[in-house]
């Protein structure tokens, strides 16, 4: 419950509550305080009892924790329970291949990967159509005359 108090923060604490308390009462407010603490702990613990009895036996091994989504996310997909594959999709995907690619297709350069692709898709349809596949990104589009009218789009006003 309190794993981030350092040792230092916790001698603030006692000194603060010695100050404020003073030495006579601060063994009844320490008493007072562990007496409430316990109380909600047993009356969580009661409504917790309550809410899986009420749902039945299917739910028996309900546990609230499991409504934290981060919790929930690491039970379902990072166990050993790989009833849909990601395992394996998590093991194909390569985030710094899948960049460089990007990068060199932003540059106009062809990567390692699609120069093999590329090349046995132009060697089997023509070196004409390899051309016209893959747009110049370094291109600038051509500039209308001065007295043509730009293109009207609806949906961007």
């Amino acid at each position: 419950m309190f794993n981030d108090i350092g040792a230092l923060e916790l001698l603030t604490l006692v000194v603060l509550a010695v100050l404020v308390f003073g030495p006579e009462k601060l063994p009844k407010v320490i008493q007072d305080v562990t007496r409430t603490i316990r109380k909600i702990r047993e009356f969580s613990d009661s409504a917790k009892e309550d809410i899986r009895s009420e749902l039945g036996p299917q739910f028996k091994d309900f546990e609230f924790e499991d409504l934290n989504p981060k919790t929930f996310v690491r039970k379902q997909l990072m166990d050993g329970n790989d009833d849909l594959g990601l395992k394996e999709i998590r093991e194909s995907f390569d985030l710094r291949k899948e960049m460089a690619e990007v990068t060199d297709a932003v540059n106009g350069r062809e990567s390692a990967t699609s120069t093999g692709t590329a090349a046995a898709a132009g060697a089997a349809a023509g070196p004409d159509l390899l051309k016209k596949s893959s747009p110049d990104l370094l291109k600038k589009p051509a500039q209308p005359a001065a007295d043509e009218r730009p293109p009207f789009d609806a949906d961007a006003t």
